[in-house]
């Protein structure tokens, strides 16, 4: 109550100065409008603001009060700013500056040219923008004004950074950082180094944005500036992310959701006082306005005091009933702001046993593929040396079937981990120009035999209008390709197999593009439509047993069609065949850029008393590498641990390294790492059961010519070495 009666104090000695203004033109207009602008602002009533602002500019004007114009243009300019009116607050602006030119520099006169700054940058005028701030940066600034400039250097930093001129925005946070005190402007400080770090998140420079966002938290430890540290704790999350610390990127996380949960109820609870403020700032315009009529009407104070008072009942039972309803509402609200606390806590934790399980199924399934791929390398190894020794015909038969065995089983375990890197997004795609055409045509020459065993026709009906040449991944696309019509083949006997190409539309440099598989074998049932895209999945225990197979296939296809930009569909009748149709996306290439292929022969002749240094701990790879070595001529010399491989190097000369990567003390690839300090041209191959968090390109990163993965193909492998053996 005496907070309302203070400020209808306050607004009675108003109207009386703007009735002796009014009357006698002795009181200063300029800062009665001034005020009055300053307050409707306040209460964001922006058109009477902009009415006094331009009242008290006209009476600068009137008076020839040039230091009162250059201060009225500036505010009205900011108003318009404010308002976004971005031309408009321009030219308010100019205005001022030009009245500013020859005298002293004050911080009018910088704030002047820092906003026709912004101005220039909301209107994506760059070089103007820059000019400004160039006039601004000659400027002598005082000391006295240094802590304003900063305040205006870090909104033009804000400012740049908002506008995605991510460069210009983090020279001059640097710049701000340089010049700051941090014992008054810790604030600007820490704003500095929070978009520091965010720049540097953008540019995905995650330990860079770590060490200026971490600045940025210590500096807020001080300052305790909450709506700041929600958004640090935000980008530390991010930053973690990238960075794969997913604990503590989840710590982040969990930690920024609590503290904005902690702001909303604050917020809400600014804003309920912010209305209660706003309905007494409204209150006491009325009371102002009806008191300057009642003044005018009448002249009995008597009559204006009751009025007052039974206003000001009125006034405080509404506020009363105000705020109970308030009370009432911000019980409810923490109670459900409790609830949500507790399910969001519940949500996070399930969200981290999801990620721990995800990465400790990846983990395993990288170990075990690992550890099945060494054993394998010597079946199949072994296997290649027996048939190499011409043995004895009853035996061939046996051999044959432990290759297909080993063969199946390297298979399996590849189309285990292609399936695990598509989950974990490792897969990577290509975007290399290719002839569709004569990636179809190749495939149906190669599965031809194939067609021939089951007596099948297989046809290849081939759209004319679609484009010779096209951009994508041939290699995934041929993947999907050999898995369908392997399947169409396998599944269909005595009958038909058709690929279908048809070109369903072309816009400028892109084309979609539809494919079909058909065949007419044995059909799937339709309440097994969806399951066969399942792992392990083929339809029924009897199809397994006849047909083979490891059932990963389709879901291969699958996961790699929806990779690709896609969807596959499936119409099938049972008795009668099947159709997988999908359409594809792809950019339409010029000519076809040519790409080098492996060769697949060599020269046994280019074997001959090569001297090559085996580094395998395992002993039966040692003794299945070395004699499938020492059978095209080559001399083998074995060491089985990184250490003794380096010494090795230093003393002698090989003509070729094979490298395991998993040694004991040491692995492959420091033992590389070690090498290539000193020798830099003897070739060395990688010879590697790879792991899922393995991959060619992070192989030869280490220094590495070559990659051969256990369990290799005899002739891949003598093609790789022969590239490598001078000749």
């Amino acid at each position: 109550m005496k907070a309302m009666l203070k400020y209808l104090l306050i607004v009675l000695l108003t109207s009386s100065n703007l009735l002796i203004a009014s009357r006698t033109q002795i009181i200063d207009s300029v800062s009665i409008y001034q005020n009055l602008s300053q307050y409707n602002i306040k209460i964001h009533n922006y058109e009477k603001a902009t009415l006094f602002a331009t009242k008290a500019l006209q009476f600068s004007q009137k008076t020839k009060n040039y230091e009162s114009q250059i201060q009225q243009n500036f505010a009205l300019g900011k108003l318009y700013f404010d308002l976004n009116r971005i031309n408009e607050a321009q030219n308010y602006f100019e205005q001022s500056r030009l009245l500013n030119t020859k005298r002293p520099v004050t911080f009018c006169k910088l704030k002047t040219l820092y906003f026709l700054a912004f101005c220039a940058i909301e209107k994506k005028e760059w070089t103007n923008a820059a000019s400004y701030f160039a006039q601004a940066d000659q400027l002598p600034i005082a000391t006295s004004i240094q802590n304003k400039a900063n305040v205006l250097l870090l909104k033009k930093a804000k400012l740049y950074y908002s506008n995605n001129q991510l460069t210009v925005a983090s020279e001059n946070f640097t710049r701000l950082l340089a010049q700051t005190n941090f014992e008054n402007e810790k604030n600007i400080i820490e704003e500095a180094y929070l978009y520091k770090g965010m720049i540097a998140l953008r540019y995905t420079k995650y330990k860079d944005a770590l060490d200026m966002l971490e600045k940025a938290l210590n500096i807020n430890r001080i300052t305790k500036n909450l709506k700041s540290k929600e958004s640090i704790l935000l980008h530390l999350s991010k930053c973690h992310k990238g960075l794969r610390n997913f604990d503590q990127a989840y710590s982040y996380l969990e930690e920024y959701h609590l503290l904005k949960m902690h702001l909303a109820e604050i917020s809400n609870s600014k804003q309920n006082i912010e209305n209660f403020k706003k309905f007494k700032r409204d209150e006491q315009y009325k009371d102002f306005i009806d008191k300057n009529k009642q003044q005018q009407k009448e002249e009995d104070a008597h009559k204006y005091s009751k009025l007052i008072n039974i206003l000001a009942v009125a006034l405080i039972t509404i506020l009363s009933l105000l705020s109970f309803s308030l009370y009432k509402n911000n019980i409810i609200r923490n109670e459900s702001n409790k609830l949500l606390k507790e399910k969001n806590q519940e949500l996070i934790i399930a969200k981290n046993n999801a990620e721990k399980a995800s990465k400790a199924r990846a983990e395993f399934l990288s170990t075990v593929s690992h550890e099945l791929r060494t054993p394998l390398n010597a079946i199949n190894g072994i296997t290649h040396l027996l048939l190499e020794e011409k043995p004895k015909k009853s035996q061939l038969n046996y051999l044959a079937s432990l290759q297909f065995s080993g063969n199946y089983l390297a298979t399996f375990i590849n189309e285990i981990l292609e399936i695990n890197k598509i989950e974990s997004n490792k897969i990577e795609l290509e975007s290399i120009s290719f002839h569709l055409k004569e990636l179809l045509e190749n495939i149906q020459s190669s599965l031809n035999k194939f067609a021939l065993t089951n007596n099948n026709e297989f046809h290849l009906l081939f759209d004319q209008n679609i484009p010779d040449y096209l951009i994508g991944d041939p290699t995934k696309l041929s993947q999907v390709f050999l898995n369908l019509i392997n399947n169409a083949l396998k599944f269909t006997q005595d009958g038909s197999v058709t690929i279908k190409v048809k070109l369903l539309k072309k816009e400028e440099d892109t084309v979609k593009i539809n494919f079909q598989i058909i065949d007419t074998g044995i059909g799937i049932p339709k309440d097994k439509l969806e399951l066969v895209f399942e792992n392990f999945s083929q339809g029924s225990v009897e199809i397994n047993r006849k047909y083979g197979g490891t059932g990963l296939g389709l879901t291969i296809v699958k996961k790699l069609v929806k990779v690709l930009g896609g969807k596959i569909k499936l119409e099938s009748e049972e008795g009668k065949g099947s159709t997988f149709s999908f359409s594809l996306p792809f950019k339409v290439a010029e000519s076809l850029v040519e790409t080098t292929e492996k060769e697949t022969n060599y020269d046994e002749n280019q074997f001959k008393s090569k001297k090559i240094l085996l580094v395998e701990d395992n002993k039966i790879n040692q003794m299945i590498t070395k004699k499938m070595l020492e059978n095209k001529g080559i001399v083998c010399i074995i060491i089985d641990n990184g250490e003794s491989a380096v010494q090795l190097m230093h003393n002698h000369d090989y003509d070729l390294v094979l490298m395991d990567v998993h040694l004991p003390g040491i692995n492959g690839t420091v033992a590389t790492q070690e090498i290539r300090t000193f020798d830099t041209s003897t070739p060395i191959i990688a010879l590697t059961a790879i792991s899922l968090d393995e991959n060619r390109e992070m192989l030869l990163s280490y220094g590495m010519n070559d990659v051969i993965t256990k369990p290799f193909v005899p002739e891949e492998f003598y093609t790789i070495i022969s590239k490598y053996l001078p000749n």
